[in-house]
C-alpha cells in the first residue's frame, strides 16, 4: 500500500499543476484574442429601443465612439449616465451606445430617466442574447470602450469614470 501511496501522490500532484496550468494557459490565450478582436470594433447587431436593429452600418462616420455596458440597477452605471448627461455637450462629436442585456422596457426608463433618449448622437441598445459580454470580455459594470473615428480601440475602462477622463482620452477639445 505504501508503495501505491508513493506512486499515486506525485502523479495526481503532477497532474493537478498540470490541469491548472492548462486552465491558466487557456485564460491568458483566451484575454489575448479577445484583445487582439477587440483592437478595432468587431462586427454587430443589437436591437434599438424602437424595435428595429443597431449595427456597424449605423454608426457615424469619422466620430468616436463610447460604448456604455450598463444595468439599471447598477449605482456605478447610474452615475456614469449622470456624468454624461451633466456633460452632454462636451460630447456632441461623440456617439454614445449604451447596451444592456435588460428588457427593452427597462432600457427605455433608464434612458426617459437620465434623459438621454432624445439626443440624435446617444443610443440606447438591447443585447438580448448577452454576447457584448462575450465579444469584449466584461466582467464588471459600467464597462467603456473608447474607440476613435476610425473604430480602433483607444481603450476599455472597467468601473466608473469621470467625464473628464473620457473627454480627454477621447480628444475633445470644447
Amino acid at each position: 500500500m505504501k508503495k501505491f501511496l508513493k506512486i499515486f501522490l506525485p502523479i495526481l500532484f503532477v497532474s493537478i499543476l498540470c490541469y491548472f496550468g492548462f486552465q491558466i494557459f487557456s485564460k491568458i490565450q483566451h484575454k489575448k484574442e479577445v484583445a487582439e478582436n477587440i483592437k478595432t470594433l468587431p462586427k454587430f447587431e443589437y436591437q434599438n429601443i424602437n424595435g428595429g436593429y443597431f449595427t456597424n452600418s449605423n454608426l457615424k462616420a469619422n466620430t468616436s465612439k463610447l460604448f456604455v455596458y450598463y444595468n439599471s440597477e447598477c449605482d456605478f452605471c447610474n452615475e456614469e449616465a449622470k456624468m454624461i448627461k451633466e456633460n452632454k455637450d462636451k460630447f456632441n462629436s461623440t456617439q454614445i451606445i449604451f447596451i444592456s442585456f435588460e428588457a427593452i422596457e427597462k432600457i427605455k426608463q433608464f434612458a426617459k430617466i437620465h434623459q438621454l433618449d432624445s439626443y440624435d448622437n446617444i443610443n440606447f441598445l438591447c443585447d438580448s442574447k448577452v454576447t457584448f459580454a462575450t465579444t469584449f470580455d466584461v466582467k464588471s459594470m459600467p464597462c467603456i470602450l473608447l474607440y476613435d473615428k476610425d473604430n480602433n480601440l483607444i481603450e476599455k475602462i472597467k468601473g466608473q469614470t469621470k467625464a473628464e477622463t473620457l473627454i480627454k482620452k477621447l480628444g475633445i477639445t470644447n
